[in-house]
């Protein structure tokens, strides 16, 4: 209706006014003479005038109405262009200034650890298997990555590891997968066992510490660490919190529960350990 009223307004008036001068014009031929047109036409002048001027500032008044509507059209898809521009500007400054604390505390990192060759990369792709807990990083071999390098984040809480390379992508299979073990030991207690990955508790993005020694004692709450054993990963890297302690095999064997220090579905950036000095 909008783009018909713009295109043949115009037209519109002109047809009317033609339609109504016809209508008299027949009047008066049908009432015999060109006096009586001429009475005709003079007693119709008045109302016909006032009948056209309304209907002239009708369509002006149209006019206005939908050369005002397209211009606040205009101005609000203006306004509406420069908002998500402010907003993804905001955006990416937000995560601007998160990668440069990420990097300055990754920067106090290697500054406590010297023995600490590290790689920062951005988590690109999280796998979609209900069987594992993997994700994909923006850097590989090319950059210096190696299988087997462990993962971390900027505090140094342990992520996980690389276990699949190509020359500029890697896979990171983080500590909850059900194929990980990592060596580790209970902060309070100094206890040696392993934190391995179970598909039950992976579901809930937990882990299990277990194989420990005879005789040792865990607590709930107590902090769980790397030990370093083997060689694969740093000693003292933190793993998470035991939030409950359990027992299998009709109760002669007790194992905790363990909550990841890192909060995996957060991750946007981690940092891999290229190389490191090993427990001696």
């Amino acid at each position: 209706m909008k783009e018909y009223l713009k295109r043949y307004g115009s037209r519109l008036i002109i047809i009317l006014a033609a339609s109504a001068f016809l209508i008299l014009l027949g009047a008066a031929v049908r009432g015999g003479g060109m006096g009586v047109l001429r009475k005709a036409t003079d007693a119709a002048s008045v109302p016909f005038q006032k009948v056209l001027g309304s209907t002239v500032n009708w369509f002006n008044r149209m006019y206005g109405y939908l050369y005002q509507y397209d211009s606040l059209m205009a101005e609000n898809e203006s306004l509406r262009t420069q908002l998500a521009e402010a907003q993804q500007s905001a955006r990416d400054g937000v995560a601007a200034s998160e990668e440069n604390s990420r990097l300055r505390q990754a920067l106090e990192l290697r500054e406590s650890h010297r023995d600490y060759v590290l790689e920062s990369a951005k988590v690109v792709l999280w796998s979609d298997s209900v069987w594992s807990s993997s994700f994909t990083i923006s850097k590989g071999s090319s950059s210096g990555i190696e299988l087997g390098d462990p993962v971390i984040t900027e505090y140094g809480a342990l992520v996980g590891q690389v276990t699949e390379l190509s020359e500029n992508s890697a896979v990171v299979s983080t500590l909850i997968d059900v194929d990980m073990s990592v060596g580790a030991y209970v902060g309070s207690s100094g206890s040696a066992g392993m934190v391995v990955g179970e598909y039950a508790m992976m579901k809930n993005k937990n882990a299990k510490l277990t194989f420990l020694a005879d005789g040792a004692q865990i607590f709930e709450g107590d902090e769980v660490l790397t030990s370093g054993s083997g060689g694969a990963f740093p000693a003292g890297l933190s793993i998470g919190t035991i939030s409950n302690v359990q027992t299998e095999a009709g109760g002669q064997i007790e194992f905790g529960i363990v909550v990841p220090q890192v909060e995996l579905d957060a991750l946007v950036q981690v940092f891999i350990i290229k190389d490191f000095a090993p427990v001696e």
